[in-house]
């Protein structure tokens, strides 16, 4: 039976990691639930069993949201949808929203030219919404809104932010180098959920570092600050201290299996 959750909205990190295999980490994701909607973003690799293993079904799930489209973020979408179809007794009767940038649908279509009537449920079953990649962009449910920015990764790079009823808001970065239009649309946040994918000395163009992370959280004046995406080279450096350099508020380092409730 799935737990019932009686916070304002609650936040669990499915995957923490990156493309590189962990039994640590699966591919980074995260769970937010609020106003009875179970939101998921990002699809890469492991999340469907990570899903499992905090009692929810692939059928609880009403919307995904995507970042971009790079394996490890869209990697686990053909299973889901297959799964959708074909999980023994039950497939899905309630339609499946997918929120991406410019480009979801041509992605989706492509998809099924390899794989056909496979991936393709009932009609009625699947939404898709493009948002602005260029632009930010906004989004009002009955039950949250959500905001969007492009970052700086590629060009249908969005970040995410996700504002209960009641004002409680999560910022979802996904992968990017440092973004002024992160920092500006996560002013504020009770949470930024942020790609660190690297420690310092190992910056690469498109991710952040600890420090950069909390560069932008700093100049957001964000509540809390939670770091996520981390490749195996994270674990051999203290992440927390590099952060430290330039953010001094609250500080969570992800797992997957985390939850944080608001």
């Amino acid at each position: 039976m799935m737990a019932v959750k009686n916070s304002e909205l609650s936040v669990t990190i499915l995957g923490s990691g990156t493309c590189v295999p962990s039994l640590k980490r699966s591919s980074c994701s995260a769970l937010i639930e609020t106003g009875g909607k179970k939101l998921v973003f990002d699809l890469g690799p492991g999340t469907m069993r990570r899903l499992l293993e905090v009692d929810n079904r692939i059928f609880d799930i009403s919307f995904i949201f995507f970042s971009h489209f790079h394996p490890d973020h869209t990697g686990e979408l053909v299973s889901f949808l297959f799964s959708s179809k074909y999980s023994g007794k039950e497939q899905r009767q309630t339609p499946i929203t997918f929120i991406a940038g410019r480009g979801f649908a041509e992605f989706y279509n492509r998809l099924k030219m390899v794989y056909g009537n496979w991936i393709e449920l009932e009609p009625g079953l699947i939404n898709i919404v493009e948002l602005d990649n260029k632009n930010y962009d906004s989004i009002r449910f009955n039950e949250f809104t959500v905001e969007s920015i492009p970052v700086e990764h590629n060009d249908e790079s969005l970040a995410y932010r996700v504002t209960s009823r009641n004002g409680i808001s999560v910022v979802y970065s996904g992968d990017t180098d440092f973004s002024n239009n992160l920092v500006t649309l996560a002013n504020e946040a009770d949470l930024l959920i942020c790609e660190s994918a690297l420690p310092d000395e190992l910056k690469v163009k498109g991710h952040l570092t600890p420090s950069f992370a909390g560069k932008t959280a700093a100049m957001a004046n964000v509540k809390k600050l939670m770091l996520t995406h981390f490749y195996p080279e994270c674990d051999e450096v203290d992440i927390e201290k590099e952060c430290r350099k330039t953010y001094g508020g609250e500080l969570i380092l992800a797992e997957d299996l985390m939850t944080i409730d608001f």
